[in-house]
């Protein structure tokens, strides 16, 4: 518990936890939660499904399905802790790893496997989840957030923005010019930061000198650094900011103090940076196995649960694949059909240069 904060498995003190790791439940002053057995047990249901589709996609990746596959394998619970925590009336903004947060959204996970497949560019429609369309450009999607939060404070509405970003992405220009105007406007926004260790193979200390959440302080807003592998208090943590939020208290910073237990995306090899001792530490604060040993513990969960649950798993995953091997290749000339809302004298040109081209190959 004294390991220096920014590195390693020990939890830092000043983290919120409410679940250890062997799965005791713990109380806080300021960010404790009651919930029902049957909302527990529905968390735990979400974190298994949501690793299950995680880890179909891995595989239909590795055998040629998916083009490339941005794992949240290790992040589950900082994911379904936030995007529970989260009202029909509030608006998420992504990365490219947020597929936990989609289903909490209610978006089809095969539409996230669409995307990565190639076959479309985001297969959702963000008015109907309240939930934006994946964004590849590192940290450009706190800007958007924070503009959309300023818009939902000029409308006078009930409701806050959440964006997501990862550790690296604190270093971008785009999110510290964000963090300014939302203070400055005091914009009705949560920042959400899943530190997971890792900007690809550069480590934390890369990124900053001092543990991520303290940076709230300098642009004149709070900031606070939860368990990210404990699922109660990222949802206590994450409510409470959104709920500060929507009564016109402004943005707060959320530190989800996590690890990435796999690669960066299947095109990475994290072997070639990080010792296998820190993945075998991080491995024994799972978010799934916390929640059960809980749930056993407290005997809310039995047996029978747990299975019906691994089965809903198999069959998700083995529906998924199904599903995602079925999408129909699109036609080669749809990618220029909605550049633009109006006719483009430069889409029209090139919509027929390639159609040129396709027409060269013999049928």
């Amino acid at each position: 518990m004294t390991l220096d904060a920014s590195r390693g498995a020990d939890a830092p003190p000043e983290l919120v936890q409410l679940l250890t790791p062997e799965g005791e439940r713990i109380e806080h002053p300021d960010y404790d939660i009651d919930l029902t057995p049957e909302e527990i047990r529905s968390l735990y249901r979400d974190l298994v499904l949501v690793r299950r589709i995680d880890l179909e996609a891995v595989a239909l990746q590795r055998q040629g399905e998916l083009g490339i596959w941005a794992s949240l394998l290790g992040q589950e619970a900082a994911q379904i802790g936030s995007g529970r925590a989260l009202t029909d009336s509030d608006m998420a903004f992504p990365t490219y790893r947020e597929h936990g947060v989609a289903w909490c959204r209610d978006v089809d996970p095969v539409k996230l496997l669409g995307l990565f497949r190639g076959v479309n560019h985001g297969g959702w429609d963000p008015k109907e989840h309240n939930f934006h369309l994946y964004t590849i450009v590192i940290g450009s999607q706190t800007l958007h957030a924070v503009g959309y939060a300023m818009g939902i404070q000029r409308d006078d509405a009930s409701a806050a923005t959440i964006v997501y970003f990862g550790d690296g992405a604190t270093s971008q220009g785009d999110v510290n010019e964000s963090f300014i105007w939302a203070s400055v406007f005091n914009a009705p926004i949560v920042f959400f930061c899943q530190n997971n260790q890792w900007a690809i193979s550069e480590p934390l200390e890369k990124q900053t000198r001092i543990p991520l959440y303290r940076r709230a302080s300098g642009f004149g807003f709070p900031g606070i650094r939860v368990d990210g592998n404990d699922v109660l208090a990222c949802l206590a943590v994450t409510r409470k900011a959104l709920e500060a939020a929507r009564t016109g208290q402004g943005p707060t910073l959320i530190e989800a103090f996590t690890y990435r237990m796999g690669a960066h995306t299947t095109t990475d090899d994290p072997t070639r940076y990080r010792v296998a001792s820190e993945l075998e530490a991080w491995k024994l604060k799972d978010p799934i196995e916390r929640v059960k040993s809980y749930l056993f513990r407290t005997e809310q969960g039995d047996q029978a649960f747990f299975d019906a649950v691994s089965a809903e798993a198999d069959q998700l995953g083995a529906d998924l694949r199904r599903r995602c091997l079925a999408m129909p290749d699109p036609e080669p000339l749809a990618i220029f059909d909605h550049v633009y809302s109006e006719p483009h004298a430069l889409i029209d040109q090139e919509r027929a240069q390639f159609a040129a081209y396709l027409e060269g190959f013999e049928k």
